[in-house]
Parts: C-alpha cells; structure tokens; sequence
C-alpha cells in the first residue's frame, strides 16, 4: 500500500526546456596514444560553448562509451549544473546510432550538433540560426565555411537559380589562411591543400540581404529537430566513414544545404595545441636528429604502410 502522496502532485508548474538544444557527441576510451590529449579538446570545445554561445541554449552531451576518465568527468559537470542532459552510454553506437538518439531525445525545436573536437567563435550560434530562420527550406547550417562535394548541395544550387530573390556567385571567397588552416586540421598536406584550393571554387548565395556559402557538414551543424528526424534511422555498421549518409538523403530530399560566410567553428582534431606549433613540430619530425629519419617516415609508401597498420590495429581493437 502507498504511504502517503507524491509531493511532485502539489508542484504548479514544470520548466520547459529552451527553443535550442547544443547537442555534442564525445567518445574518449582512453587516454593515451591517439586519445591522449582528446580529454583537453572535450573541454576546450565545452568552454567555447559556454563562453561563446549567444542565444538561450540547453546543453546535451552524449557519450558514445568513453572511458572512465570522460565519464567522470562528465558527471561532475552535471552535477555542478554545467549539463542539462547527460546520455551515457555502455557503448559505441557509432555517430549513426548516437543521431538515432539524440535527434529524438533533444527537447529543443531546433538541434545544434556537433563532434567534441570543434572549438566554437563569438556568434557561431546565432548568425547560424539566422541562415537557419531567413532562407527557406534549410535541412542544416555549418557554422564556417570550407569546400565540401558539389553532389551534396546540389539542390541548394537548384533552388538559387530558380528562386528570383536569390543570388548565386561562384568564385574563391573563402581566404588562403582560413582554408588552409581548417584542411591542415584533417591531417592533409600542404600541397595537397594548395592544390585543391587552386581548382575548387566556391559558392556564395545571398538572399534577403544575408550571404551563406553552399554546403554544409555532419561534423558540426545547426537544424531544425522535425527536419533531422526525417532521415531516421541510420543504419550504419561502423562507428566512422559512412556518416555522409545524412549528407546524401537531405540533399536528395531538397533541402538547402548551408555554411556561414565567417569561420565560426574550428576543428581541433586531438590536440589543443596552436596551428603554428602543429606545423613547426612537424617540421622538426621530418628533419630529425640526424636530418634524415623524420624525412623516411614522410615518404608516401612509408607513410601509407604505417597509416594502414594503425588502421588495422584500431580495428582489431574496437571489432574483437
């Protein structure tokens, strides 16, 4: 028999939750190797949220099956009020089965997504609802711009050339530095990323008097929740390399496909430390002590063999 009644029965009201849920998506299993410094960037993309972020905002973080270090860590931030929502989970679900979860566990109408290793600018939230809000039809907005795949803004194209009020300009807006410097956070070299810089372009709309760049990115975006749940559920059978699926179908459902025209989002990849000092500790690597080691293991066969045997050992752990 119940003793009593349930005092949450005399409670006038409940909170609501705000209009935006800033969801991020971390898995840390470890701390050493490739993972050793990842607990340093969770953190610093946290603190750019806090700092940064401009409009009212729940924050959710979904735990992909970290290591103790990354749960505790996160449970000692909700318990100081830092996290709204806090999803921990046993394992890896991969970012397909995470988006499966969130885009329907996050209570805001509009969901801004991103991985852990992004480090966020003043305004980044708001100028992206702003391009969210103004243009029509909007599946997702990336709060910087780079150059992504023309198949997969290619209904955003369709859409500017047949709307009058929009205008389309192709050409190179995006500047060297800022170019180079998000493609050198990807691990690409330097020649590489002259080389595509020289032959891509990119596309710039304005429409209503605000501009935004074509394309847009499943690693950090803002969108609204009805449209994200439209593509569930993702079926994916690994954790990483199949995550362009949500860039395919709101491509082929019609949906614009956008960035803004500042760089608002940076990517850390895992490591917190300065662009500059990235590039000169390479540099030293590749001369080496006797000034030919480092340069054998920047040969590209050399290279290639040992990238594929990490690969192979990162599988072999993560599948046994």
């Amino acid at each position: 028999m119940r003793k009593g009644q349930n005092p949450a029965k005399f409670l006038g009201s409940v909170e609501k939750p705000e209009k935006i849920t800033v969801v991020v998506l971390t898995f840390i299993p470890f701390l050493s190797g490739f993972y050793a410094a990842t607990l340093d960037v969770l953190k610093a993309c946290l603190g750019s949220i806090w700092e940064n972020t401009d409009l009212p905002y729940d924050l959710m973080v979904f735990d992909n099956g970290s290591g103790s270090e990354a749960r505790e860590y996160l449970q000692d931030l909700q318990r100081a009020g830092r996290i709204q929502y806090l999803l921990l989970s046993q394992k890896n679900l991969g970012k397909g089965g995470a988006w499966n979860v969130v885009f329907g566990a996050a209570p805001g109408e509009i969901v801004a997504f991103t991985d852990s290793d992004a480090l966020f600018s003043p305004g980044w939230l708001s100028r992206s609802v702003e391009i969210l809000e103004t243009f029509p039809g909007v599946g997702m907005v990336t709060s910087r711009p780079f150059r992504t795949p023309e198949e997969f803004f290619s209904r955003t194209l369709e859409w500017c050339s047949q709307e009058p009020e929009a205008k389309l300009e192709k050409g190179s807006f995006i500047p060297w530095e800022i170019f180079r410097d998000f493609d050198l956070s990807l691990g690409q070299s330097e020649d590489d990323i002259r080389k595509r810089y020289e032959s891509t372009v990119d596309y710039r709309l304005t429409y209503r008097g605000l501009s935004a760049h074509a394309g847009a990115s499943h690693w950090q975006f803002v969108g609204y929740k009805s449209r994200l749940q439209e593509f569930l559920p993702f079926d994916m059978d690994r954790p990483m390399g199949q995550v362009r699926q949500l860039d395919k179908r709101m491509n082929d459902a019609g949906y614009l496909r956008l960035m803004t025209a500042e760089p608002l989002a940076m990517n850390m990849s895992n490591t917190i430390e300065l662009r500059e000092s990235r590039v000169e500790a390479s540099r030293r690597i590749q001369v080496g002590a006797s000034g030919k080691a480092g340069g054998f293991f920047q040969i590209p066969v050399v290279k290639r063999i040992l990238l594929y045997i990490y690969d192979r050992i990162f599988r072999w752990y993560y599948d046994s």
